[in-house]
């Protein structure tokens, strides 16, 4: 049986709710050290004094509401934040991942879905920050020096307004990004209200990509927040 030494890896379950605390520790203890907080404040203090690798959050806090926490948090770490919530509006869940979460699972979920969430999560922590050269997953290949993409092997001829995109959702491959989010990277401010740009230059790009552009594979839309690149994972 594995102790809590050869867990290097550490999650923050941070919920008033001592069940559900309970049923993560339950579900997740075997293969992470857990740590637990019961409202925003205890959770920050415990993420400033024991850097965990990943934080599991509720929204609906008794001291402060879980965005919050997440925008406090973002002003000193990178790390990974999923949102767990019985909230499942379209504007908690952007704002939410806009204040900085990284994924947003809505209560009651799976464990298997959450733990392929933290697997993901952790994977794009882990990557370097500088940008690899190489983008391989799925049969998707994007190379960065070259600005090649290829699908299976064959190589596949994008805009420049495409290629931008599909790098950002690469470079954030996992992570959910809002509209806000991808027509701030590529287009700039002025332009955050013409959702359409992003939708039309999206469906051109799961046209050139995707075997079945009405069944992505690759480019998985989260309706009424925005997109996120999916990755198979590595055996």
């Amino acid at each position: 049986m594995s102790t809590l030494s050869d867990l290097p890896l550490k999650i923050l379950v941070v919920d008033d709710e001592r069940p559900i605390r309970r049923f993560l520790n339950a579900s997740l203890g075997n293969r992470y050290t857990i740590l637990e907080a019961e409202n925003g404040g205890e959770a920050i203090q415990i993420a400033a004094l024991n850097r965990p690798d990943l934080i599991i959050l509720d929204l609906g806090l008794p001291d402060m509401d879980g965005t919050e926490v997440t925008r406090r948090l973002r002003e000193w770490t990178d790390v990974p934040v999923i949102v767990i919530s019985v909230r499942d509006s379209e504007q908690d869940k952007v704002a939410a991942l806009d204040a900085g979460a990284d994924d947003y699972l809505t209560k009651p979920f799976g464990t298997s879905e959450l733990l392929a969430r933290i697997r993901v999560a952790l994977r794009r922590s882990n990557k370097p920050e500088t940008e690899s050269a190489v983008y391989q997953n799925n049969g998707l290949s994007v190379n960065f020096i070259k600005r090649e993409v290829l699908v299976n092997e064959r190589p596949v001829t994008l805009t420049p307004t495409e290629y931008n995109i599909l790098k950002i959702l690469v470079n954030h491959a996992g992570k959910v990004l809002t509209h806000q989010q991808l027509i701030r990277e590529v287009w700039g401010g002025n332009y955050e209200a013409d959702a359409h740009l992003l939708r039309v230059n999206i469906s051109n790009l799961r046209h050139k990509i995707e075997s079945d552009p009405l069944r992505p594979q690759h480019i998985i839309t989260e309706p009424g927040v925005g997109y996120r690149l999916k990755e198979i994972e590595k055996i």
